[in-house]
């Protein structure tokens, strides 16, 4: 399995990219507006999006993605996502007033979306590659994603504020060598990081007090323009763990 990172910011400006992760050439973890940067022409390759939830910077390039290469798929674009999470683009996405909706057209048979609801816990299986929902505590019904490709497991936490399942799902994780986790707020701002299920760098401490394997730790999603000031805190606070900042353009093999 070849993962790139097309955007991993916790918002925007500049050359930053909100949530994107392409998985070998065909499905798209999350649709941030890291998936703009794709060309048409890898646009069309996309099969399947899995969603960690609904907020925008990793939602809402789903549309965008469809319409983009819809004469050239002949073929619908499967979105994977929590029933809830469907739920929410259905509503305040694909309502026919912000964009049209394409899970329905240009037909109820041949659309340009298709929904696929996910459970937590349930893999799926693409080849010889599997993806599992994994536990997480966000404002809204949200999941993490393991990506196993039998030799190793890549974790992406989504967005989370500490989460005991999580962790406990990721110690049941023989082949563990990659955890790609959310750190949006500096620790100042621990109340703001409550109220809206993230991390700061104390609650991912607590996390990873629980963790019983070892890791290659990537942060993530952090607010722009304190990415500096966030990865001194979480090296105070993590620094055992040796945690790197993921980078747009980084590729992992496993």
């Amino acid at each position: 399995m070849r993962l790139t990172v097309l955007g991993c910011y916790g918002g925007i400006g500049g050359s930053r990219r909100t949530t994107a992760l392409l998985l070998d050439d065909d499905i798209l973890i999350d649709a941030g507006s890291g998936a703009g940067d794709l060309t048409l022409e890898r646009m069309v390759l996309l099969d399947h999006i899995f969603l960690t939830h609904a907020h925008l910077d990793h939602s809402g390039f789903v549309p965008l993605l469809a319409d983009a290469a819809a004469y050239l798929r002949q073929r619908p674009l499967n979105v994977h996502a929590l029933p809830e999470t469907i739920a929410a683009l259905k509503k305040n996405m694909l309502n026919s007033e912000l964009w049209p909706d394409y899970s329905v057209l240009p037909s109820a048979d041949d659309p340009y979306i298709r929904f696929v609801p996910l459970a937590c816990g349930a893999t799926l299986q693409l080849g010889e590659r599997r993806i599992t929902p994994l536990p997480a505590c966000h404002s809204v019904p949200a999941v993490g994603y393991r990506l196993d490709s039998g030799a190793a497991s890549f974790v992406y936490s989504g967005d989370t504020t500490d989460c005991e399942e999580f962790w406990a799902a990721l110690n049941r994780i023989d082949n563990l060598r990659y955890l790609m986790v959310e750190t949006t707020f500096l620790n100042a701002a621990s109340q703001a990081a409550a109220r809206s299920g993230h991390l700061t760098a104390e609650l991912l401490a607590r996390g990873l007090a629980r963790l019983q394997r070892p890791v290659q730790l990537l942060i993530t999603h952090m607010e722009p323009g304190r990415e500096e000031r966030t990865m001194q805190e979480i090296m105070a606070a993590c620094g055992a763990f040796q945690p790197k900042q993921l980078q747009q353009g980084q590729q992992f093999v496993f």
